[in-house]
């Protein structure tokens, strides 16, 4: 981490070595020992500063580490205005299945929303804690949810089958990811839909691309532009954070299986309505009572998920060793 009160550091402490030259001189002894009490009192502060940083610096990796809080964001596929319902399908059980579990949600835009806090009414496979984080519980629902059903507006009974990408990334600190302003390009707009006249009639929505990865994201769910900007930010961090994470597991070796966040073009599950199943393709296990799941009765899955998943890990951890 930069310290930004190195410069200052560096010159204070080379006033001091001058300064105490004049200690020497008997015309200039008393004046001299003052200046370097005051000069040794501005450097106490400043080393002190650096020391709070970063221990708040090593508060917030620590906080990190555990991964707590995420961000959802979901994506229509293949399959026309079948696919859109189906994204908003996704939603709406994520949703109830938070409301059943009193999870905080805030939301961002029309299909993106952050969970936050720790779930304890599901046991953590590792025994050891608790509680479960959000983003722990749900971070092996990234990938394509593919649906096989007959659409509302299909009139010969014909199944269809549509896709939806989920995309579930960790909350990030300011201070993990370094985002330069000059590759930022911010646009502003006016909200539409609900919120009231003050979000309609300002230009209070946000929209940033980050020039380097070509990654845009926007929000328009606060009434204020300079909230908005911070969450786009939040959110853009989040994706230059799977970015990086990716590049550290190939540079370590390790090939991304079904252990972890799957890329959003790995299809990870099928939802079969005419045989009332539900099919997770990487640990090869189904569920029935497709319509219960799809309000939100998400507990069994989620909890077969963390036991299937949490066993492979330390299987692949001992085949390490």
């Amino acid at each position: 981490m930069q310290n930004p009160y190195q410069a200052q550091i560096t010159q204070l402490e080379e006033k001091i070595v001058d300064t105490k030259l004049l200690l020497e001189d008997p015309d200039f002894a008393e004046l001299a020992k003052v200046e370097v009490t005051a000069l040794e009192a501005q450097l106490k502060q400043l080393t002190d500063a650096v020391l709070q940083m970063e221990q708040g610096s090593e508060e917030s990796e620590e906080s990190f580490a555990e991964k707590i809080n995420c961000t959802f964001e979901i994506r229509p596929g293949a399959g026309g205005d079948e696919a859109k319902i189906w994204a908003n399908d996704l939603k709406r059980m994520y949703l109830r299945f938070f409301e059943k579990m009193n999870i905080k949600v805030e939301h961002i835009d029309d299909l993106i929303f952050k969970t936050k806090g720790k779930i304890t009414e599901i046991e953590n496979p590792d025994g050891e804690t608790p509680y479960i984080t959000a983003y722990e519980l749900f971070k092996y629902e990234s990938g394509v949810h593919r649906v096989q059903r007959v659409p509302e507006t299909e009139s010969s009974g014909r199944i269809h089958t549509s896709t939806a990408s989920v995309a579930v990334l960790p909350e990030v600190p300011t201070n993990a990811i370094e985002i330069r302003t000059e590759d930022i390009e911010w646009q502003f707009m006016r909200a539409s839909g609900a919120g009231g006249q003050s979000v309609n009639k300002t230009n209070s929505a946000v929209r940033l691309v980050h020039k380097p990865s070509g990654i845009a994201t926007t929000c328009r769910q606060e009434k204020k532009q300079e909230q908005n900007r911070k969450i786009a930010m939040d959110l853009l961090r989040s994706q230059l954070w799977e970015i990086e994470e990716e590049k550290r597991q190939k540079e370590l070796g390790k090939a991304r299986s079904a252990i972890g966040r799957a890329q959003r073009a790995e299809k990870i599950r099928t939802y079969n309505f005419p045989q009332n199943r539900i099919t997770d393709h990487r640990i090869k296990e189904s569920w029935h009572n497709l319509p219960f799941i799809l309000e939100g009765d998400l507990t069994k899955l989620l909890t077969d998920l963390q036991a299937a998943f949490y066993a492979l890990e330390q299987e692949e951890l001992s085949s390490e060793e």
